[in-house]
C-alpha cells in the first residue's frame, strides 16, 4: 500500500530498485549524505540526495540566472524538515558548471529568485497560491504532500513500499521552460495536465 503522508524521518531500506536509481543518477551516496555506508537512511536524507541530483539532471534557461556564474539555489519554503541533510548533500558540489547553494525563503515572492524550491508540508494549505505566484518563472517546485503535482507542482515525493518515489508533472515543467532529463523521467510516475498518472519511460 502506498503511503503518501504520515510520519516523517522514517528509516528507509535501500534495496535494489533504489540502488538502480543511485546508479542512473550517478550518486556517490556516502559523500552526498555525509556518512558511512548503510542500508537505511532517514527519509529526508534520501530526499536531500534526490534534490541534489535533480539539480544535475534538470536544465534551466539562461534567463533563470542573474549572471553566467550565478549558483543554482535550492530553497526551502516553510519549515525545514531536512535538518542539516540538504546542506550536507550539496556542500562543495556543483551542477552544470554552477555551484550549488541552499537557503531558507519566507515567501513565494522570495522563492521566485530560486532555481529549485522545496515547499514544506507546513505550507500545504497555500499550495495553490504558491504555485500561482511562481507561474511564469523557471523555478522547479518540489514537495512531498498529497496532490501537489496534480495542483500544478512539478515534482512530488511519496513513499511506496518503504522507498522514496516521485511523480513529475511534465506539463508544469515544460510551461516553466525546464528540461528534465529522461533519466529522471524513467524513474518517475508521470502526471499529465489533467492529473492522470502513468509510469515513466526512458
Amino acid at each position: 500500500m502506498t503511503d503518501r503522508g504520515g510520519v516523517r524521518n522514517r528509516k528507509l531500506y535501500l534495496g535494489k530498485p533504489w540502488m538502480i536509481c543511485v546508479i542512473l543518477f550517478g550518486i556517490v551516496v556516502c559523500p552526498a549524505l555525509g556518512g558511512h555506508p548503510s542500508d537505511d537512511f532517514s527519509e529526508y536524507q534520501v530526499k536531500a540526495a534526490f534534490l541534489f541530483n535533480f539539480a544535475k539532471f534538470v536544465e534551466w534557461p539562461s534567463g533563470a540566472f542573474a549572471t553566467d556564474h550565478s549558483p543554482i539555489s535550492i530553497c526551502i519554503l516553510g519549515d525545514n524538515p531536512f535538518g542539516g541533510s540538504l546542506e550536507k548533500a550539496v556542500f562543495g558540489q556543483s551542477a552544470n558548471g554552477r555551484p550549488l547553494m541552499t537557503r531558507q525563503v519566507a515567501s513565494p515572492k522570495e522563492a521566485g529568485d530560486c532555481q529549485m524550491v522545496f515547499v514544506s508540508p507546513s505550507e500545504q494549505n497555500h499550495f495553490t497560491q504558491i504555485i500561482g505566484n511562481l507561474q511564469g518563472k523557471s523555478v522547479l517546485t518540489v514537495a512531498d504532500s498529497d496532490a501537489f503535482a496534480e495542483q500544478g507542482g512539478m515534482i512530488q515525493f511519496y513513499i511506496d513500499n518503504h522507498r522514496v518515489r516521485f511523480e513529475v508533472n511534465v506539463n508544469a515543467c515544460t510551461n516553466a521552460h525546464l528540461k528534465v532529463s529522461s533519466k529522471v523521467l524513467a524513474l518517475a510516475k508521470i502526471i499529465s495536465g489533467s492529473g492522470a498518472a502513468a509510469e515513466g519511460k526512458d
